[in-house]
């Protein structure tokens, strides 16, 4: 089966798809596929079904009967009939959905998108299916090659795990990711300046529908189109990227609360990391973010991650950059922002809270990206198993210095060792001064117990650029990195 035409790479995800798909087996099978919103699910499954001659449903938001219907109706228009089946309850619609078959009892595919809202009306159907696909009823079923998509994160992923009825049935368990920076570079056909594909990338991240159908194919002209097409698309209230963070929110059914939920991320957003800076930026005590912290992990928003060299912190990142952007420029500003024509003004007055709070901090974030994905064993001195940010203790100068990555290997031994640290800056060009700093805390990192650095390469990330002398002692010094943005989106 080929790929649909138009479809931007997803080649492993297509791949993944046609070998379900085209088991030759006799029993029913399911498979499982999720990702956040505006991924492409819908659009790969749609894809299949066409490709396969197979069954596609997309389930809306609706009671039990209303669905039983739709499905009803959809199915006989499918098998041709003229009438619509009319189903009492899911028993008697699942029954006859595991009874299909393709073309002289071949395998047929069966897609049912948006599978979330139908358990959520009818919480007894993934009993139903693990019934059907049960040791005994799967070889009395159809070929059926069944699969279940959502974008519910949370429920989705609660619906193999544990106790769950489906536990231990599905042989495929797909999740669509957005496009790395890398990928969307291409998709947005910006790999020719990658100063204004980082600078896009930190606004709408990877995610394949803002590129075509929230602004219609609108991609900036230049660096000086950069401005304009954030107000012609992000800070537009007559464009849906200007709500798009509000209903990510709105669209998760384990996200009751949305106030508080929005707050955690405005926390987060304005440089709020660990669980107590969020607290007291909300005013809350700590134990009482625990609940929301855990759904926002579990939705996707946002993601916990170890300090490097403390393995008792942690801090909190937003996953998605149309979130980090909208509660860091555009809630603070939301009565402006809704009023025509004063967008301007806003995002003029808020150049200093887009560089050192959206377009810095991603900056390093596809620096560890770089680091953990592209740079080549040669560029670390060794295979790199984790990269991490952290902190690291300095007592003589009774201070703290922030590392925004450390990347760790293993030598021949096994023993786990850090192969480099590196320093990240978006709007500065980075001089022998930096790489000082970067010296000086791998001394203090050398001096502790636990921490095998004496092979420690130093590695200077930049979008401004770096000095001369900076340049010519990186030439003479292999242990010493420099990554500018072109070395960034293509060089290893």
């Amino acid at each position: 089966m080929d790929k649909p035409v138009g479809m931007f790479d997803r080649d492993f995800e297509w791949e993944e798809l046609v070998r379900f798909a085209s088991y030759a087996g006799a029993e029913a099978t399911l498979g499982v596929v999720s990702g956040r919103r505006r991924q492409g699910k819908t659009f790969l499954l749609d894809g299949l079904c066409r490709a396969a001659g197979g069954f596609f449903f997309a389930a809306s938001e609706a009671t039990e009967a209303e669905s039983l219907r739709q499905f009803g109706a959809a199915l006989a228009r499918f098998e041709g009939r003229r009438a619509p089946y009319r189903f009492a309850h899911w028993e008697e619609a699942v029954s006859e959905l595991m009874g299909l078959t393709g073309p002289g009892g071949a395998p047929l595919v069966v897609v049912l998108d948006e599978f979330p809202f139908l358990a959520k009306a009818s919480p007894e159907l993934p009993s139903l299916l693990q019934r059907a696909l049960g040791p005994q009823a799967r070889h009395e079923s159809g070929p059926v090659r069944l699969l279940l998509c959502g974008s519910a994160l949370s429920f989705m992923g609660r619906l193999l795990a544990g106790t769950a009825p489906l536990r231990g049935r599905a042989s495929l368990e797909l999740v669509v990711p957005t496009l790395d920076y890398r990928l969307a570079a291409r998709f947005w056909e910006l790999t020719d300046d990658p100063q204004l594909a980082l600078l896009v990338n930190s606004v709408v991240g990877g995610t394949p529908a803002y590129r075509r159908e929230f602004v219609l194919g609108d991609t900036p002209a230049g660096l000086d189109d950069f401005g304009p097409w954030v107000l012609r698309n992000v800070l537009n209230p007559g464009r849906p990227l200007f709500r798009e963070a509000r209903f990510l929110l709105a669209e998760e059914p384990d996200l009751r609360d949305t106030a508080l939920y929005h707050g955690v991320l405005a926390a987060i957003a304005q440089g709020n990391h660990t669980r107590g800076g969020i607290a007291g930026f909300l005013e809350r005590k700590s134990t009482d973010l625990s609940h929301a912290l855990t759904v926002l992990e579990d939705t996707g928003m946002i993601v916990r991650e170890p300090d490097a060299f403390h393995g008792k912190r942690s801090a909190y990142r937003i996953v998605e950059p149309i979130l980090t952007f909208y509660h860091a420029l555009m809630r603070p500003e939301w009565s402006d922002l809704e009023r025509p024509g004063q967008a301007p003004a806003v995002w003029e007055r808020s150049q200093a809270t887009f560089r050192s709070k959206v377009i810095g901090p991603h900056f390093e974030q596809l620096c560890r990206t770089w680091t953990r994905w592209y740079a080549s064993p040669d560029t670390l001195d060794g295979q790199r198993t984790r990269v991490e940010s952290g902190t690291v203790p300095d007592p003589t100068a009774k201070t703290t210095h922030e590392v925004d990555l450390a990347t760790f290997g293993r030598d021949e031994d096994g023993r786990e060792v850090l192969l480099a640290i590196g320093e990240a800056k978006w709007n500065e060009t980075m001089g022998l001064g930096h790489l000082q700093r970067l010296d000086h805390i791998r001394t203090l990192l050398r001096a502790r117990h636990g921490v095998h650095a004496e092979r420690t390469r130093l590695l200077c990330f930049s979008g401004a650029g770096f000095t001369s002398d900076l340049r010519d002692l990186a030439h003479r010094d292999p242990t010493v990195q420099l990554v500018d943005l072109d070395r960034l989106y293509s060089g290893d």
